[in-house]
């Protein structure tokens, strides 16, 4: 018998190392981490760091009136579309009756959140008429948006097989090609229409195109044929009135960029609304090496919508076979398709980078907004107020965790040695995790946070209590230190859970139904919370298991904190012999 008991003893001495191994390494490559990443200090909030404010102005020019309902509807779709970039803590709220304030963190992509959040317009899905290069990449422009015109790119530019963005040649006569295609079972990768091919606007082109060839083209033609012309898309401010009052049911022209070179276009009626997607994600293709895609799920009417127009489409040559997806009166991107797309989902592919395709897929799932805005100012907050605040944070948290340890130490002696270490412990992780949750999900310590970093202080020291409390009725009642120790585990950590479980609870709803700088605290407390979890079992108690193992603890010093005297401890438990007969079993004067 006396071998089992050893060989348990031994394994029940090695798991106490072990967990205190595991909890070093993993503090070890969490660090290494950090400094690999290269961000060794938490991402600070607006409100600490300063950073970019956006102010916007409503119109009424999109048929849609200016009222609660519409600036309510406008601040929840920009709020998904910042934070669709990542947990960035951005603040989108109205100000007034007509303007709505967008508040990005610095150390957030600001201009890509601008660009995000200054993208107001309706989204469509419209037929490509003509298209060309236009400034300094074009020697002239050669296509009409007439039903007679045609487009005469260059031979060395043509569209690409694969479906990804095609480049043009040095040529300066070189035309556009696609931004990307369609991607689909219906389309075929070898189906390589070539860029110089005559571009003929027939009827089967577009919806919109009912001039036939020499026929005299009506004044409203002609006026679109001179705004086509004239139009130079590589100027900022042409641009922004390219379609300025159009409705989806006119025929327009509209800029596109395509490998830094912009690109005029024509484009028929609109065929697909933007409220006609239903979802849309970005992905990356490891099988066919096509890269970054984005992967559209239309609505049950948009995919009926989308596999009409696709159908007509497929029927045309270059440019008319594709599609414009225009979002505030510019070409982000115009796939082309040899078949119709049928089954309400479609994939857009081309030369997108990550950030590229994830924009695109953000700006499609979010879509439209119920007014159009005019960006009125941009200014940089300054973070002088919150670097006062934050040191004031700061001093109430330290503050706080001496007053904590003064306590520890005048009331447990020894034991404080175990918690203050604890505490490090768990300072040491959540610092870490911060510092690699910002650039991994965006997210931003912010004043809120910083207060819900100083509550878990005494959340963490809670737990402490809790068991060494339980530690100390076990010697109350006789036992000696290391059975003590061991008994009041399973007792201290069913409320250690409990306790830690309505926390997070609370963490988790207060993150679900509140926004903006609230977040911050909750996610930080949450985030604690569990931290407080791992700490206990795999630092507090293993650590424990150790010290009771030290002279100093076992005997009960008076400055352990353990002195069975100053505990008021009972009697120890004592063995009792019946008359002429073996030793019986120990009797606990105090147990029932």
């Amino acid at each position: 018998m006396a071998a089992p008991k050893k060989g348990r003893s031994a394994s029940a001495q090695s798991k106490p190392v072990r967990s205190l191994v595991l909890i070093l390494i993993a503090i070890v490559g969490l660090t290494a981490g950090m400094f690999a990443s290269g961000h060794t200090t938490p991402r600070l909030g607006i409100d600490l760091a300063g950073g970019t404010s956006i102010t916007l102005k409503a119109k009424s020019d999109q048929g849609s009136a200016i009222n609660k309902a519409n600036m309510d509807t406008a601040v929840d779709i920009m709020n998904r579309r910042v934070n669709g970039l990542g947990v960035s803590e951005a603040e989108v709220q109205t100000q007034g009756s007509d303007n709505i304030i967008v508040n990005i963190p610095k150390g957030t992509n600001s201009e890509k959140a601008r660009e995000q959040v200054g993208t107001t317009a309706k989204l469509y899905f419209r037929p490509v008429l003509a298209q060309e290069a236009t400034g300094s990449a074009a020697a002239s422009p050669s296509a009409s948006p007439s039903g007679s015109s045609s487009a005469s790119p260059s031979p060395s530019a043509s569209a690409s097989g694969t479906g990804e963005k095609a480049t043009s040649s040095s040529s300066p006569s070189a035309s556009a090609t696609s931004q990307g295609r369609a991607v689909t079972d219906a389309l075929k990768a070898d189906s390589t229409p070539s860029a110089s091919a005559s571009a003929k606007a027939s009827a089967s082109a577009s919806p919109s195109a009912s001039a036939s060839s020499g026929a005299a083209v009506s004044a409203e033609d002609a006026a679109l044929q001179a705004k086509y012309a004239a139009l130079d898309c590589s100027k900022e401010s042409v641009r922004a009135k390219a379609g300025e009052g159009v409705k989806p049911e006119d025929t327009t022209v509209a800029c596109g960029e395509i490998d830094k070179v912009w690109y005029k276009y024509v484009l028929g009626p609109a065929a697909v609304d933007g409220t006609d997607v239903d979802k849309a994600q970005a992905v990356y293709d490891t099988q066919t090496a096509a890269g970054w895609q984005v992967t559209m799920d239309f609505t049950k009417s948009g995919g009926k919508k989308f596999a009409a127009i696709t159908a007509k489409l497929a029927q045309n040559t270059q440019p008319q076979n594709e599609f414009g997806i225009v979002l505030d009166g510019n070409v982000v991107s115009s796939p082309y398709v040899s078949s119709s797309i049928t089954g309400g989902q479609a994939q857009i592919s081309g030369s997108f980078t990550q950030e590229e395709a994830q924009g695109l897929a953000n700006m499609l799932s979010y879509g439209a907004l119920p007014l159009s805005f005019q960006e009125q100012s941009v200014t940089t907050v300054t973070a002088a107020l919150g670097g006062d605040q934050l040191h004031a944070g700061l001093l109430a948290g330290a503050i706080g965790l001496l007053l904590v340890v003064i306590y520890l130490v005048a009331y447990y002696r020894g034991l404080a040695m175990i918690a203050l270490a604890s505490l490090l412990v768990s300072a040491a992780l959540t610092y870490v995790l911060m510092a690699l949750l910002g650039p991994a999900i965006g997210f931003a310590l912010n004043l809120p946070a910083v207060c819900g970093a100083i509550v878990a202080i005494g959340i963490t020291a809670d737990s402490f209590i809790v068991y060494f409390e339980r530690v100390r009725d076990e010697i109350r009642e006789g036992r000696t230190l290391r059975p003590a120790v061991e008994r009041a585990w399973p007792r201290a950590r069913r409320t250690i859970l409990v306790s830690d479980f309505v926390s997070f609870l609370a963490a988790a709803v207060l993150f679900i139904v509140t926004v903006g700088k609230v977040q911050g605290f909750a996610f930080t407390l949450g985030l604690t919370t569990v931290l407080d979890v791992v700490v206990v079992f795999f630092f507090t108690k293993p650590l424990m298991t150790l010290i009771a193992r030290r002279k100093f603890f076992a005997s009960g010093h008076k400055w352990s904190g353990l002195d069975p005297k100053s505990l008021g401890a009972q009697p120890p438990l004592r063995r009792t012999r019946r008359p002429g007969g073996p030793a019986a079993g120990p009797v606990e004067t105090k147990e029932a």
